[in-house]
């Protein structure tokens, strides 16, 4: 196991693996937990930039695997096993000898960002903060099955990280459900992006610029709050 990988015991028989990214130079007192989307794990080619891209900028950074993608499974594991893995990442988080007394913030790509705010509605204690990489409002194409009843229950600041072109939820539908639910809440918008925050070529922009602005929107909302 490489020194900054750690395991988590989620229940009596089951354990993930952990990997925290030390914060790097102007390092601020906070904690930011990413979980994955569902189709790839956290060693994908983004989970892995945005960690090093937020320690880069001072964060202390925590990826892991849920249970299914650990046991090299694919289908993604019910609500409640979902939910039960994060919620023992958190524990394990605010327990961890290089990371007591931070300030926590949650959240992921997609589902991972999904499921920290079902955990965020029913166990809020210890939580300062969310932020969803590319949050899945609804399926592709079914704008009718809105994940968002919830949302209303959260307190803590949120921040939402959207492309313009997400099938899985547009700029204008995630600014409905902030006001619809008067969601503490900011949405950072990125222009011709997709789900993974991919913009076309006619945009004329980097991509590696377009990640870049993204990590530096998160870190400054992550003082901030």
């Amino acid at each position: 196991m490489a020194s900054n990988e750690f395991k988590i015991k989620v229940n009596d028989a089951d354990s993930v693996t952990a990997i925290l990214y030390a914060a790097k130079a102007n390092r601020t007192s906070v904690t930011i937990v990413l979980g994955h989307g569902a189709g790839a794990d956290q060693m994908s080619a983004f989970m892995r930039m945005a960690a090093e891209g937020l320690a880069a900028r001072g964060l202390d950074v925590v990826t892991f695997n849920f249970l299914y993608k650990e046991q090299r499974r694919n289908v993604p594991d019910s609500k409640a096993r979902l939910e039960s893995c994060y919620r023992a990442v958190i524990d394990a988080v605010v327990k961890h000898r290089k990371l007591k007394g931070n300030k926590l913030i949650i959240g992921g790509k997609s589902m991972g960002g999904r499921i920290a705010s079902q955990v965020a509605a029913t166990h809020p204690d210890r939580i300062d903060g969310l932020v969803f990489l590319g949050y899945p409002l609804h399926p592709p194409g079914r704008p009718d099955k809105l994940r968002d009843a919830h949302l209303a229950e959260i307190k803590a600041p949120m921040l939402f990280v959207q492309g313009s072109r997400d099938a899985f939820g547009t700029e204008a539908e995630i600014k409905a459900i902030i006001k619809k639910h008067r969601l503490p809440a900011i949405m950072y918008v990125i222009e011709g992006g997709d789900h993974s925050f991919k913009v076309p070529k006619t945009a004329g922009v980097d991509q590696q610029t377009v990640y870049a602005v993204l990590f530096e929107k998160v870190d400054r909302w992550a003082r901030e709050i």
